[in-house]
């Protein structure tokens, strides 16, 4: 058990970066897709100011996000304390999740109750620990959640939910969020917001009536029933578990600043400068899963084309569309197929192979899109997913923009595609987005048209299981991170944007 101190920066921690956000969702928005920052305001279109810089290390594998949990009683000023944090902190990406998602779909006989005021809210039975937990911890993982919105107005859930993909730092607040121990055992940071009892019920009064719909008399009955004992016989206790004890809420700028100095610190330490590193570390790997086009003349005149810098647009994409064409045909043989035995016309059966699992593809915005009509032409009805990553231009690493995936990516054999790989940045990031919706590495096939030896060499070594399918292999990368040979920007000289000298 971990003695309290009021103000105290003794927190156990680890490495932690930062990302996500805490904000109103329509209900037609609830796909996988990462969301601006935005608090108190009410949005019906998301709005993306910044990228998710990456997660995970050079290797590929996820670091734990750093979660802080926030306890106190009702009206204590959690969300306040919480949101100044985040404000302070100065970061695109910090996640903030509420205990007051997860409570409980009452029955009928419980929501009468509730319409009377005689259902107790405060009481840890009327939250859904189970899946409180379950939600944190793939926060935790980095993995996306579905998190319930409760609507306090009518005491239910809403038929929609609000998306979450795995934040690095998570803040979760709620009245009751260090009573149950699987949750502590989730915090990195434990603080308790300590406010005084009759400041705490002038504000539920203002809450509960202005923004719930209450009644004055109604209110104060719940209070003085419910409210105040469950604070006495299970919030107040759980003040012995924090780490740090912030009195008066979001009013004590002094220890929000040495909570936010302490998470900064860690933002500090932990410091990812992908790209950069994949650039130079070149851990040596075998290459056991790199399969490249065999080299046909055929094949070595479509490269000198579209190699070629005075190469025409018209030939440049018609000799892009035919590599395509040959590559994804040349990566479904790597697919599992059964054997499989028909009828011919003639009445003699024929013993031959058929693929019985589910496919999808999933594009590297914007450059991919060269490999998706050729994956289009030759598997019927399958299923597109997006993936837009960009590289920042002050840090040099990758970011996440934007994703949609298939809904049933993690039961389907899934061929990632893009036309380059330089130095692997965006490809990694790429295959975490895949193993973070719980796609397994051996179902990838990850298909380029040209890739460096360097590029094949991060992914590989990264995701060993990982399948990966090119047209060409090129000796090296610049500083720059083209490749060389190369081809040039890809998506610039396939879709005739960029520079018109």
């Amino acid at each position: 058990m971990t003695t309290s101190r009021k103000i105290s920066t003794a927190a156990r921690s680890s490495e932690i970066w930062s990302i996500s956000t805490d904000m109103d969702s329509d209900p037609e928005e609830t796909d996988n897709t990462p969301l601006d920052q935005s608090f108190g305001k009410k949005k019906k279109r998301t709005i993306y100011t910044a990228g998710r810089p990456p997660w995970y290390d050079s290797e590929g594998q996820g670091k734990e996000a750093f979660v802080i949990g926030l306890a106190g009683g009702s009206a204590s000023g959690k969300t306040t304390v919480a949101k100044k944090i985040i404000e302070s902190l100065n970061v695109d990406w910090v996640g903030l999740l509420s205990m007051d998602s997860f409570y409980k779909v009452l029955t009928p006989e419980q929501h009468e109750a509730a319409a009377r005021n005689a259902y107790d809210f405060d009481h840890p039975d009327a939250f859904d620990f189970e899946l409180m937990a379950t939600t944190l911890r793939n926060l935790k993982n980095g993995k996306r959640v579905d998190v319930p919105v409760y609507d306090f107005a009518t005491h239910s859930r809403a038929k929609y939910s609000r998306t979450m993909y795995g934040a690095n730092v998570i803040l979760f607040e709620g009245i009751l969020s260090l009573v149950n121990k699987e949750l502590r055992e989730l915090m990195d940071l434990r603080i308790f917001v300590d406010t005084d009892s009759d400041i705490r019920l002038a504000r539920r009064l203002r809450r509960d009536i202005a923004e719930r719909g209450r009644d004055l008399k109604g209110v104060l009955k719940q209070y003085n029933t419910y409210v105040k004992p469950a604070f006495q016989q299970y919030i107040e206790p759980s003040l012995q578990y924090a780490h740090i004890v912030v009195p008066r809420g979001g009013e004590n700028t002094v220890a929000i600043q040495l909570i936010v100095q302490h998470v900064k610190d860690r933002l500090h330490q932990r410091g990812f400068d992908v790209r950069s590193k994949l650039l130079s570390e070149q851990a040596s790997v075998d290459h056991d899963s790199l399969k490249i086009l065999p080299e046909t003349k055929q094949v070595c005149g479509m490269h000198t084309i579209i190699r070629n810098k005075d190469s025409n647009r018209d030939d440049f994409v018609f000799m892009t569309n035919r590599l395509a064409c040959l590559v994804i045909e040349y990566s479904l043989s790597f697919l599992p197929f059964e054997d499989y035995t028909i009828d011919t016309p003639q009445g003699v059966p024929y013993n031959g192979k058929k693929f019985t699992g589910k496919l999808c593809g999933v594009t590297i915005l914007r450059a991919g899109e060269v490999l998706e009509p050729a994956l289009m032409s030759v598997c019927k009805d399958v299923t597109i997913g997006k993936i837009l990553i960009q590289t920042n231009d002050q840090t040099e690493n990758p970011e996440l923009h934007f994703l949609r995936l298939p809904g049933d990516i993690s039961s389907s054999h899934v061929i990632l595609m893009d036309a380059t790989v330089a130095t692997g940045a965006a490809a990694i990031m790429a295959i975490r987005v895949l193993l973070d919706h719980d796609v397994p590495q051996e179902r990838i096939l990850f298909v380029s048209i040209i890739a460096s030896k360097l590029g094949i060499q991060n992914v590989a070594y990264a995701f060993p299981q990982i399948k990966i399918i090119t047209t060409a292999l090129d000796p090296t990368v610049n500083d720059s991170y083209h490749i060389l040979p190369g081809v040039g920007n890809y998506g610039d000289r396939y879709f005739g944007t960029g520079s018109s000298d």
